[in-house]
């Protein structure tokens, strides 16, 4: 029987939420990693029992756990039999090895000079199309990093944090985190990956060269609003049937590229706001896009005390908001970047986590939502498994 498995990282643990195809009732598990930060939890495509996670906190630092059976038991990979651990264990064994290129303690930085480097966070894991044990994770410094070991061992993609214009990338009010990673499902050299604040960047070489895809972005906020990089993008996202289109969530501004990122135009048309963090394409209409506007850079709440997900069929420009079952009075929280996702079912359902801990659902395409839970920790990614 199909179904969907709906992966939510929080900023205490994850939790599981399994469903059939109805998507009416659902199980929950968890809390996974009680008292983790779970940046990003992530299924493979290949594998229908494989899920990466990110953990991270203060005391321990960062670790990437893997299961193999759907989120029943996790390890860190590498590990032995022996490290595993149960849902709401912590994790044990050796830490994953990453290896970035330069001299061991150091980097190479823009300027030549060495300077040592750590990263903070995983914040994005992408799990191939094509193989089933390469695996993408994006952090914070601003690095792509590439496991092809289902994730024990990772090098890092260097040409792309040594790019020329890397003394002009910024953080961002969330650090200068890599938090996009997106895959041509008809190319596999093709990726591209967004940046804040530095904008977006395509490979069509596996990850050797990279070229700046910024071009029709502007940015108030920059001495040149029309630099080629240091734009805030929050999210990027395609449709497979048409990897040429991408849709962006910038800091202020939704944008559209025909031409695989080489020039945008804008199509936030008559939305309440343009400034928000999420994006994404209907599972089968790929000019279907949804997005949810917040108040303003400042106010990192929905407008008017109203939860409202937006909806172009067009692809932008025309906009109608999908109020049904959602809160419509009193309500103030946020959707983070990472924290919406569609499933690829018949009738294609899509799927919201809150800074207020509520996960939402609709399994018609936005016109109806409800909760799958409420009263999470604060709702950092949500994914989903579809399951056949």
């Amino acid at each position: 029987m199909s179904g969907v498995r709906v992966l939510v990282g929080t900023r205490k643990g994850a939790f599981i939420l399994t469903s059939d195809e109805k998507r009416e009732k659902w199980d929950v598990s968890g809390p996974h990693f009680a008292g983790w930060e779970l940046y990003h939890l992530k299924g493979s495509p290949l594998n229908p029992d494989r899920i990466y996670a990110s953990q991270s906190s203060g005391w321990f630092g960062q670790i990437i756990q893997r299961s193999d059976d759907g989120g029943k038991t996790w390890a860190t990979p590498g590990s032995t039999p022996e490290d595993l651990v149960s849902p709401m264990g912590w994790p044990q064994g050796e830490s994953n090895k990453f290896t970035y290129h330069g001299v061991p303690g150091t980097h190479q930085w823009y300027d030549g000079t060495q300077h040592p480097w750590e990263f903070k966070r995983v914040w994005h894991l992408e799990p191939s199309l094509f193989e089933p044990d390469t695996v993408y994770a994006g952090v914070e410094d601003a690095a792509l990093f590439k496991s092809t070991d289902a994730g024990k061992t990772w090098d890092e993609l260097s040409g792309l944090r040594q790019h020329d214009t890397g003394p002009k990338w910024q953080p961002g009010a969330g650090g200068m985190c890599l938090h996009t990673v997106l895959q041509d499902p008809t190319d596999k050299n093709k990726i591209h990956v967004a940046i804040s604040a530095a904008g977006c960047f395509r490979t069509d070489d596996g990850g050797k060269s990279w070229k700046p895809t910024n071009h029709g972005l502007k940015s108030q906020f920059m001495p040149d609003p029309e630099a080629e990089v240091g734009h805030c993008v929050h999210r990027i996202a395609l449709h497979p049937s048409k990897p040429n289109v991408l849709f962006m969530q910038k800091h202020w501004d939704i944008m559209r590229s025909d031409d695989y990122g080489d020039n945008w135009v804008e199509v936030s048309g008559n939305l309440p706001t343009d400034f928000g963090f999420p994006i994404d394409v209907h599972a089968h209409e790929p000019e279907t896009i949804y997005v949810v506007p917040i108040k303003s850079d400042s106010e990192h709440f929905v407008p008017d005390g109203k939860l409202r997900v937006y909806r172009s069929k067009t692809g932008g420009n025309e906009w109608e908001a999908l109020t049904n079952g959602l809160p419509q009075k009193d309500c103030y929280v946020n959707v983070l970047r990472s924290a919406m996702c569609v499933d690829s079912l018949d009738s294609c359902g899509v799927y919201f986590g809150t800074t207020g801990g509520q996960v939402y659902a609709s399994a018609d395409s936005g016109d109806n939502w409800s909760p799958i839970v409420r009263d999470l920790p604060a709702v950092l990614s949500v994914e989903v498994q579809t399951l056949q």
